[in-house]
């Protein structure tokens, strides 16, 4: 087994268990291994690993936790559909469990109409920055949000993008797959797996 293949199992035990992000678990298993030398493996590379991961250990619990985090998304979404949101991330993907935040995109004309937004529906909510390569960070809008399935908050995180972008971010991975989807693909994701089977 190549260095980028161990890494890439450990993280994605990381990713599934600890509900980690993929870089972070990426370079903490790269670590722990005693591998910092090596050359990290790609995204896709972990997120083939997560999804062995998930058939082997998690199978009989995880579509329904993915099915539960989808449906938060999609409340979401719709609540804020004026701003254009896409759900990406594991949720999207179909490698999310109960520890994965739902990560949604908002394009927006003006960054902080989001936040006013927020404001007017009576929402508490945290505001951040992510950095992006070559540009200006991105505001981060985090809110948690109750899930009556699962019993527990769940983290929302909405990153704010500028409308132009969203051009770009409908590119799909090199399978073809989408990296993130609208409101009517959620919708058709919910339809299409009533269980909460992966994408």
């Amino acid at each position: 087994m190549t260095a980028q293949l161990e890494i890439a199992a450990t993280a994605a035990r990381l990713v599934v268990e600890e509900g980690m992000e993929y870089g972070a678990a990426k370079r903490r298993a790269a670590r722990d291994m005693r591998l910092q030398r090596a050359e990290l493996p790609s995204n896709d590379l972990v997120e083939a690993e997560v999804r062995d991961y998930l058939a082997l250990f998690c199978a009989d619990t995880q579509p329904a936790e993915l099915r539960a985090l989808r449906e938060v998304a999609l409340s979401w979404m719709k609540r804020l559909a004026e701003f254009r949101p896409y759900l990406a991330g594991a949720v999207w993907r179909g490698t999310a469990t109960r520890l994965s935040a739902v990560l949604l995109e908002l394009y927006c004309d003006d960054s902080k109409s989001a936040e006013l937004a927020m404001v007017n529906l009576g929402v508490d909510y945290d505001v951040g920055a992510v950095a992006q390569r070559g540009g200006e960070d991105l505001s981060v809008l985090t809110v948690a949000s109750r899930c009556a399935t699962l019993g527990e908050m769940v983290t929302v995180h909405m990153t704010i993008h500028d409308h132009d972008d969203l051009r770009g971010a409908l590119k799909p991975d090199a399978h073809g797959r989408p990296w993130r989807g609208d409101i009517a693909a959620v919708v058709g994701a919910l339809a299409a797996h009533p269980q909460g089977v992966t994408l």
